[in-house]
């Protein structure tokens, strides 16, 4: 699954969790209500009981209303701000770079970074932020979102993931300036006819990036150990790892060799899920 996409359901799922344990959270674009009025909620607890009903009906706007109703009657009520974070975060658009797309994401973003740490909901915020960072494609926030998880959660899986994803796809950008810079195309196999001082410039863009992301994919592993999609971003990492032999075959071939064997494993649990399930797909 490519890591927007897990993103964006991982997104799914944790609103469907906050909210009432089992949502299925129903698809963008249902009707608003025609005429939205100012909430009359006469307590935070039911301004946020009124939010959530509105926003399972994806209402966003009431659903909005609602939750800043009750940050007005509770101005100390996390749960208010997570709520509408989330609403808002909802109505991003993964990878989306209009300035309304964003400036809904910055909305999000803000609301969420207003809850303190030692909160119930500060965790859950961070994630939120993190996701939103990734979608918007601002990899370096992004990524030290994640890092702040993992301070938190050290064994978080997700956060260890996009992590090792988000240093893939850093050392995939800088690889692809250095070859097409020297009229070459990635041959996924090492990239053996570079230069020395390109590949050593690459070298000095990548290996950071490589080695943190060996790293985090694999510590999402060994907290998930059928994690086939962390395996799949270890097959393309070693990949990266092996445009930096700079002439050294063996040490091309050895990263290959691991590129593959990460491959093969995926391959291997992904035939297991399918059959367990039933699914040919």
């Amino acid at each position: 699954m490519p890591p927007s996409r897990n993103r964006a359901v991982l997104g799914v799922l944790f609103v469907a969790i906050v909210f009432t344990g089992n949502l299925t959270a129903k698809p963008m674009g249902s009707q608003e209500d025609p005429a939205v009025k100012e909430p009359v909620d006469t307590s935070a607890p039911e301004a946020i009981s009124h939010g959530v009903a509105a926003f399972k009906d994806t209402r966003y706007v009431a659903a909005t209303l609602h939750f800043k109703k009750a940050i007005a009657l509770d101005p100390k009520s996390t749960q208010a701000r997570l709520y509408l974070g989330i609403t808002y975060a909802s109505q991003v658009v993964p990878n989306l770079d209009s300035p309304d797309n964003l400036a809904m994401a910055n909305s999000a973003i803000d609301i969420l970074k207003q809850i303190p740490e030692g909160a119930p909901e500060h965790l859950s915020s961070l994630r939120q932020i993190a996701f939103l960072y990734h979608n918007t494609k601002r990899f370096d926030e992004a990524k030290a979102t994640e890092l702040q998880i993992l301070k938190l959660a050290p064994s978080d899986v997700s956060a260890n993931f996009t992590i090792g994803v988000i240093d893939w796809k850093q050392a995939y950008n800088n690889a692809v300036g250095v070859l097409t810079t020297a009229g070459l195309t990635d041959d996924g196999v090492g990239n053996s006819k570079l230069t020395t001082s390109a590949c050593q410039a690459l070298r000095e863009k990548n290996s950071p990036l490589i080695k943190d992301g060996i790293d985090h994919l694999t510590r999402a592993i060994t907290a998930k150990p059928d994690h086939e999609d962390a395996m799949q971003y270890l097959n393309l990492t070693y990949r990266r790892q092996a445009d930096l032999a700079c002439g050294n075959n063996t040490n091309r071939t050895g990263s290959m060799t691991l590129a593959e064997q990460w491959s093969s494993k995926a391959m291997a649990i992904r035939k297991q899920k399918q059959l367990a399930t039933g699914s040919t797909q």
